[in-house]
């Protein structure tokens, strides 16, 4: 058994152990997804599916029997067919899935609902997927029905269907050493890209074009696709926390807020810098970015184990709070600002969230009603910023248009954390002299 494959033998192991007895998990491959007509997206593998098992193909099915002492990892693939492989690519085919990715058997997926409600003896508990869309749920409706259909010839359906997320989210929240690995290497490669966009960056250029510099530099060093639609908004775009039209040109005088991260090895990094447009910050600009960036600081600094992410989320409200009155933007008493959310106005998200397979990774902010403290292996965002829509009324004109966040990975370790994503320029004098 090859490394990689030991380390998914490891996860299923450990799925098992906590697992009720008698039980089998279910987990199905992503579906392709039409972008129109016979045009198809780039297909990528469900991440629990992957997790799993290392299988990056679709119409796939991988089957997890926990019986007792017996522990069997079954998986359904397409078959091998020289005509389909010559038009859509290589399959693995059942062979392949036992020879290559240690399954213990391996069907064609034709003979899954053949298959399965025999897998299903002795069988009290189904462990899938909630959330994935994969359709899972309607397939195992109509499995449990025909062995219901059979009950009077001595066949038993499983009583209980149950959530596999709970278990994987927890085990997929805390990353292993070769997960951190591609992680490492995910952010080098993004914090790589920022660079090339300061420096790349001029007025008139569209926005597409900027991106198009993040693009580029993430296939040259190896990540194939970006790990989510990239955001480069300039001006009051950047005040638009979601948008991702990138097509209006760059103006000289505004700033460009980006949040772009590309995926490897389809692990996930996500950093957002905000740099103007023309080389060098405004004395506005300079002042709303000096207050996100003392909160990002401040942020990170906090990022150790046992410590909640509430605290941390607080500790960046505090900072631009403070920040906002010290400028005029927020007027009134520290403690009443802070019980009224007024920093909702031009703060109006949460400090980060998870990272992994998926840019907003799995996994449970809280546990047991209590905000869940910080373990070594997480790794987390840290994303503050500041909004001012040219349209927000009570606002000296000033600041209007003026939109920025700095976001960074961090990897919460033994005794504190580390910046995955630091070579990428945050501080005003670094950004603004970058050749």
């Amino acid at each position: 058994m090859t490394d990689t494959n030991k380390q998914f033998s490891a996860r299923r192991k450990l799925l098992c152990d906590q697992m009720l007895d008698d039980s089998i998990a279910i987990v199905g491959s992503s579906p392709h997804y039409s972008r129109n007509s016979d045009s198809l997206f780039p297909f990528r593998q469900d991440s629990n599916f992957l997790y799993l098992s290392g299988f990056t193909e679709a119409e796939s099915m991988l089957v997890i029997r926990s019986l007792g002492k017996k522990k069997e990892f079954i998986m359904f693939c397409r078959d091998r067919d020289p005509l389909r492989e010559q038009w859509d690519g290589f399959r693995a085919g059942p062979k392949g899935a036992l020879s290559s990715f240690g399954a213990d058997e391996a069907y064609s997926i034709s003979e899954l609902d053949k298959v399965i409600p025999s897998l299903f003896k002795g069988v009290n508990n189904i462990y899938y997927s909630m959330k994935t869309p994969n359709g899972i749920n309607f397939k195992l409706e109509k499995w449990l029905d025909a062995i219901r259909a059979n009950v009077r010839q001595g066949s038993e359906a499983p009583n209980n269907l149950i959530s596999l997320d709970l278990i994987l989210d927890e085990m997929r929240l805390l990353k292993s050493e070769k997960e951190v690995e591609h992680m490492r290497k995910a952010c080098e490669i993004t914090s790589n890209a920022h660079i090339r966009a300061m420096q790349k960056v001029t007025p008139e250029m569209f926005e597409y074009q900027l991106e198009a510099e993040y693009i580029h530099q993430f296939m040259e060093e190896g990540a194939r696709y970006p790990a989510y639609n990239s955001i480069v908004g300039g001006g009051n775009n950047a005040c638009i926390l979601h948008y991702n039209e990138n097509k209006s040109r760059l103006k000289a005088g505004e700033l460009v807020l980006v949040d772009a991260g590309c995926e490897y090895q389809y692990y996930a990094s996500d950093v957002t810098r905000t740099f103007p447009v023309s080389k060098k910050f405004t004395e506005e600009q300079k002042q709303i970015y000096k207050i996100v960036l003392e909160a990002h600081n401040q942020a990170c600094k906090a990022v150790k184990p046992g410590v909640t992410w509430d605290k941390v989320h607080k500790t960046s409200i505090k900072v631009i709070t403070e920040g906002l009155m010290d400028i005029g933007i927020l007027r009134g008493n520290f403690k009443d600002l802070i019980n009224k959310c007024s920093y909702e106005k031009f703060y109006m998200h949460r400090i980060g969230h998870w990272l992994g397979l998926d840019v907003h990774d799995v996994g449970n902010y809280k546990k047991n009603g209590e905000w869940r403290k910080l373990e070594k292996g997480m790794v987390l965002t840290i994303e503050p910023g500041v909004y001012i829509l040219d349209s927000l009324r009570g606002v000296d004109k000033k600041w209007l248009g003026i939109g920025v966040r700095i976001e960074d990975n961090l990897l919460v370790t033994g005794n504190g954390h580390e910046v995955l994503t630091d070579k990428a320029p945050r501080e005003i004098s670094d950004i603004e002299n970058i050749k």
